[in-house]
């Protein structure tokens, strides 16, 4: 153990002087900057809607009438709004989940639909008396969007019976249900690429070094073992990644991680991912050989980080990728409470996987050390 512990700080000091160790500390800087100065603490979801009222004055007043009793308490305001040819005058509502703004004229509509891509209704009395409306829509609404508003106006649906039916249903609350913020929940994606595709990449570019200088070849004619030697790199890429974990979480979660699981996570699911590396570096005589290989894994990798921003679309088979596991497990740290046992079990599974990887990784470079 002296011996490894011994060979873990040479590595850690070489590394050090690695302009690999620099990347890291940049990419990390960048995440943070990103996450304290570019990303919002929530995300705006209001949407902001142009409508013109094509009525008579008696008409039009009778619409806001019927907007005050549908929302008691909702207040407007009048505002002056550039368009191409000049100035509309708007009457203004905010909601918990919209922006709406009655412009004075349809042309007011259009420039906002057709240069803002906004929202755009024009609300007017067609020929049997009745209010009509003509929607502005941007081209890549779906069809049963278009069709709803087609139904919502046709007289086929009776909002006040759906209404009716919707205040019948009951619901009930199985549990309460947190929620992180929106920046908090970027985290999880940042940590799984930060701490474990970077690795990746990184201790590959470590042994591509160390196999030019020679150093790897060195190991054939010393009584040193070559999985100490490979270990020591390990060790060195998981504490660069509790390193910059650290830098990421401080500033924006401080001290609302368990950080104790943080730090279990990190060093299995980091083996796992290194030992990866490892192997495909066994496999190549330098990094560019390599490079392809690497960018289809790791792009491989990030498929689940776009599954995790699109709640929609999480089909099946991306829960056979590993990182998967990782965002997920990285989550549950973040919440207050997260479940403490779903952490473990995938810690569990990386190092299991990560010991097995890393025997095989071993294997392979004692078979090619003097090729």
């Amino acid at each position: 153990m002296m011996k490894l512990f011994h060979s873990f700080k040479k590595e850690l000091v070489l590394s050090s002087k690695s302009y690999y160790f620099y990347i890291e500390l940049f990419m990390a800087l960048i995440l943070l900057l990103i996450l304290l100065f570019v990303v919002p603490e929530n995300f705006n979801t209001s949407t902001e809607e142009y409508v013109y009222l094509d009525l008579p004055a008696e008409a039009r007043e009778s619409y806001y009438r019927e907007i005050q009793e549908e929302s008691p308490g909702i207040e407007f305001e009048n505002m002056e709004l550039e368009i191409e040819d000049g100035i509309s005058n708007a009457r203004y509502y905010k909601t918990e989940d919209s922006e709406v703004y009655f412009v004075d004229s349809e042309e007011a509509v259009k420039y906002f639909a057709e240069q803002e891509g906004k929202f755009g209704a024009t609300v007017f009395l067609a020929s049997d008396g009745k209010l009509s409306y003509r929607y502005y829509m941007q081209g890549y609404e779906s069809e049963k969007l278009k069709n709803i508003y087609k139904v919502i106006h046709s007289g086929e649906l009776e909002l006040e019976s759906l209404a009716a039916q919707a205040e019948s249903q009951r619901v009930k609350k199985i549990g309460e249900y947190e929620q992180l913020s929106d920046r908090e929940n970027m985290i999880p994606v940042f940590l799984t690429v930060n701490g474990s595709l970077m690795g990746l990449f990184i201790i590959a570019s470590y042994i591509f070094l160390d196999r030019q200088e020679g150093i790897i070849q060195a190991y054939a004619v010393t009584p040193a073992p070559v999985w100490m030697y490979l270990m020591s790199k390990v060790g060195v890429i998981i504490t660069s990644s509790l390193a910059f974990s650290l830098i990421l979480l401080l500033p924006t979660v401080g001290t609302g991680v368990n950080y104790g699981l943080l730090f279990v996570l990190l060093v299995c699911s980091g083996l796992f991912a290194t030992s990866i590396g490892l192997i495909i570096t066994s496999y190549y005589r330098d990094m560019m050989k390599s490079f392809g290989t690497l960018y289809v894994i790791i792009m491989l990798m990030m498929i689940p980080s776009i599954a995790y921003f699109i709640p929609n679309w999480e089909p099946a088979w991306v829960r056979f990728i590993p990182t998967y596991y990782m965002i997920e497990s990285f989550k549950e740290l973040l919440l207050k409470s997260g479940d403490s046992m779903y952490v473990l079990y995938t810690s569990a599974g990386f190092l299991a996987s990560g010991v097995l990887l890393f025997a095989f990784a071993n294997y392979r470079f004692k078979k090619t050390l003097l090729v």
